[in-house]
Formats: structure tokens, C-alpha cells, sequence
């Protein structure tokens, strides 16, 4: 079923304030997003340092394109350590969109546009393709059908540029993992790394449209422009898994 905009088919999420953090909930047992309230742009859960670790293969994207604005964690990353790079973010919850000042997610400005739509359809109408491509989009029932399916990821793959990468957040529990997984292969011709981000909860796909995967280097990384120290040694856990999948799939080994 296509997904619709109105607010009374949406779960309305709810903030929870602790210990110097504040969490997005749909649930008590899972949290959608995390922050840090003394540091607003830190990515403070594994899987979205994981997702930054898309740095190492695309370390200057022009354009980025996200779907699921959540807390707002890799919008802020991006927003603030990717000066030259224009943001994109379609975000189907307006109850989610309404929470936006409560994670300190900046206005929309000449770098940033944060649109009501549907994920989905907003891939098929992006006005050119993006450099990259970030997709975190879970509802109070998870990750939804239309974003897991073979057309979905077709279009993803329509929708970057040569040598574009898309990154996508997939929780290892599910039921439909596997064939997720394999989907995105087919769509992107297995140019495919999957990496389990540390917790043993999520796996992030990161899917090559061309031989960026074969071309990219597995030394250490140069530090994105705009990217200082700090930000840099969060992400540098992220690098090194990344790294290593790179090499597995040199060297043919099974996914990292």
C-alpha cells in the first residue's frame, strides 16, 4: 500500500530526556535516535557512525539525498562537517518533522531542505542524481515494505550519479534481511558491502552504482575538508570496519 502524508495514518512519536541525553521513541524497547545535549551534532548510536563511514569511498559528496529525518543525528553530521555539500532529506512523519527544533535540527537554508514526502516517491522525482544516497527510514512497525522492495531499489540505484553510493540501514533481526540484502545486489549488480555496525543489531549496506568498491583505497583516510578532529575520531571505528570490508571482498571472503 503506498504510503500516505496524513497525520492520522502516523504513529506520533514522543522525547525521552535523561542523564544528559534525549532520545526519539515510538516504543520504550527501541530508540529511533539519540543526542547528546552538551554535544547536538555528536552521533552518539554505532549505526549512524557506521552510515558516516561512507566517507571513506565518498569523501566530497556534492549532493546528498536521506531518507528518514529521525532526530535529525546524520542531517546534523552532515549539515555542519560538509560545508559544500547540499542536503536533501524526505521525512514521511509529521509528527516526526514537528519534533525537529527539539533535536536542534538546523532550518532549511541554501544547503538543507527538509520536505514532508514520501520516501519512495521522492527518489523516483529528485530533480538530478546524488553523489549519495542515505536511507534510515523506520516507523513504529519498522522499516516499511515499499522501501525494501526490488523497485525500490532500482530506483535507488537510477538515482546516483556514476560512481554514487547508496547507504542503507537495515536491522539484522529482521525477517526479510536476507532478502533485502539480496535485492540490493541484484539492482546494483554486487557491488555491495554489508557491515555489521558493532552491536550486533544493525548492518549497513553500501551499494556502488560502478567500480567505486574496486577503485577505493584501503589505506588510511585523508580527512574529509570540513571534517575537524573531533568529528573525524568519531567516525574513526566506522572507517576501519568499513576498510576491512573493502579488503574482504578483494580477497573474496564472506560479508564483514
Amino acid at each position: 500500500m503506498p504510503a500516505t502524508l496524513d497525520p492520522a495514518h502516523h504513529v506520533k512519536p514522543y522525547v525521552h530526556e535523561g542523564r544528559g541525553y534525549k532520545a526519539l521513541h515510538f516504543s520504550i524497547s527501541e530508540i529511533q535516535s539519540r543526542m547528546a545535549v552538551a554535544d547536538p551534532d555528536a552521533l552518539t548510536l554505532a549505526y549512524t557512525r557506521l552510515m558516516m563511514g561512507c566517507l571513506l569511498l565518498q569523501p566530497a559528496p556534492r549532493r546528498i539525498a536521506m531518507l528518514g529525518l529521525g532526530g535529525g543525528s546524520l542531517v546534523k553530521f552532515c549539515h555542519r562537517y560538509l560545508p559544500e555539500t547540499r542536503i536533501e532529506v524526505a521525512e514521511v512523519n509529521p509528527h516526526v518533522l514537528a519534533l525537529r527544533q527539539d533535536f536542534h535540527i538546523p532550518p532549511d537554508d541554501t544547503r538543507l531542505c527538509v520536505a514532508h514526502a514520501d520516501g519512495a516517491t521522492f527518489i523516483r522525482q529528485l530533480a538530478e542524481p546524488v553523489d549519495l544516497l542515505m536511507v534510515d527510514a523506520f516507523t513504529s512497525e519498522g522499516m516499511p515494505p515499499r522501501l525494501g522492495s526490488q523497485r525500490f531499489y532500482d530506483d535507488c540505484h537510477e538515482a546516483l550519479q556514476p560512481d554514487g553510493l547508496l547507504v542503507v540501514n537495515l536491522h539484522e533481526g529482521h525477517r526479510h534481511f536476507d532478502a533485502y540484502v539480496g535485492r540490493i545486489q541484484r539492482s546494483f549488480e554486487d557491488a555491495v558491502l554489508v557491515v555489521e555496525d558493532g552491536d550486533l543489531s544493525n548492518s549497513v549496506v553500501f551499494a556502488c552504482r560502478g567500480q567505486l568498491l574496486d577503485r577505493s583505497r584501503t589505506t588510511a583516510l585523508r580527512r574529509p575538508r570540513g571534517l575537524d578532529l573531533a568529528a573525524s575520531a568519531q567516525l574513526a571505528d566506522a572507517f576501519a570496519r568499513v576498510r576491512r570490508a573493502l579488503l574482504a571482498r578483494r580477497r573474496g571472503d564472506a560479508p564483514a
